[in-house]
């Protein structure tokens, strides 16, 4: 695993996961009062830099951002968000296209494929065909992959499940919400973000350790190795959140991100719940860790040794896999890139680029 720290605020926003890739961008789309910016345009013609180029300016004013890492390409963004602007800006292409509802009224699309010479592209035309088509073929392998990891990763769980005391769970979590979330002075709206704080990508799984220390002082560390009981706690932490009038971050597990949150964030708590497990543990100083066995009956759990053990050694080494055909479909894709690279008027990008910036940053 690969821990990322520099205590700036970096989430994904999709990635590929057993059912295939699952992105959180429409939620973002639909937050309250979110102006989206959606860039549409080919491999390497510009769209990372630019908002490279945007998260910057904004943090050389001070403002409050949240950078959207591309799971394909962690060194890559696929979007930011300006928080206190209330407006972000995607890549908007494949695998998580995003199409304005209202173009102009509402979201605003950055086209940069005029930047493109067609002339000079279609010289390469089957190089470049054929590029897509290999990137998409392994994309599809790391993904059967994934999915064979995440069904060994699921039978876990559900041996876990049948050892465990979820009354005596229920009851914990009631206790806990009320030490450590207290009521609000006055009725609030509750309001909820989605994001992903790790995800399977070409360097491994990646985790956004800085996240966690930039958004939190105080952590509550669930250490489950298979995530049944951690699944219910969070599920109930989340609930009573939400109930109490909280705006909470809320990131569910990437591997079965549709039923089982991973990691919550409290901010005006300063506040987080997280999930220490083989996958990603979490090595925080000063944390309070609730050790999720004391919720088991060991000896039943004892039963499925053998199939647990099994289970963890397949499924990383499915993942290792998985990782291996992802790292040769980033190849594939910086390959394609060069061809788009050189069809690409740039100086027509960079003046894109410094009128999205003053769009976006200068607005009031």
């Amino acid at each position: 695993m690969t821990n990322l720290r520099n205590d700036s605020v970096d989430f994904f926003l999709g990635a590929t996961t057993p059912a295939g890739f699952k992105g959180y961008f429409e939620p973002l789309r639909h937050e309250p009062g979110m102006q989206m910016y959606l860039i549409k345009s080919g491999p390497g013609c510009g769209k990372s830099t630019l908002m490279k180029r945007l998260a910057q300016a904004a943090e050389q004013q001070g403002q409050p951002i949240e950078k959207i890492h591309c799971a394909s390409d962690p060194d890559s963004l696929d979007g930011v968000v300006f928080l206190q602007k209330h407006a972000a800006i995607l890549d908007a292409t494949a695998p998580h296209v995003v199409e304005p509802d209202a173009p102009g009224a509402d979201e605003i699309v950055v086209s940069l494929y005029h930047t493109i010479d067609a002339e000079k592209l279609a010289a390469h035309r089957d190089e470049v065909k054929a590029l897509f088509a290999r990137n998409a073929a392994l994309r599809g392998r790391a993904a059967r992959y994934i999915a064979s990891a995440g069904s060994l990763m699921l039978d876990s769980r559900r041996a876990e499940a049948c050892s465990a005391n979820f009354e005596k769970v229920r009851r914990y979590a009631k206790r806990l919400c009320t030490r450590m979330l207290p009521r609000l002075p006055e009725p609030a709206r509750a309001s909820e973000e989605l994001r992903l704080l790790s995800a399977i990508t070409p360097k491994g799984l990646v985790f956004f350790h800085g996240t966690v220390q930039a958004l939190a002082d105080r952590y509550v560390v669930f250490r489950d190795d298979y995530g049944a009981v951690s699944r219910l706690l969070l599920e109930l932490i989340r609930a009573e959140a939400l109930a109490r009038g909280y705006h909470i971050i809320t990131c569910p597990c990437a591997m079965h991100p549709e039923d089982q949150i991973d990691h919550l964030f409290i901010p005006a708590l300063r506040l987080a719940f997280l999930t220490d497990n083989h996958w990603h543990p979490i090595h925080i100083p000063g944390v309070q860790a609730v050790r999720c066995t004391r919720f088991l009956d060991r000896e039943n759990l004892a039963g499925f040794r053998a199939r647990l053990r099994f289970n963890e050694r397949a499924a990383a080494e499915l993942l290792d896999q998985a990782v291996a055909l992802m790292a040769q479909a980033k190849s594939c894709h910086d390959e394609l890139e060069t061809y788009y690279r050189t069809s690409v008027d740039f100086e027509e990008v960079e003046r894109l680029t410094k009128e999205t910036e003053k769009r976006i940053l200068s607005e009031t």
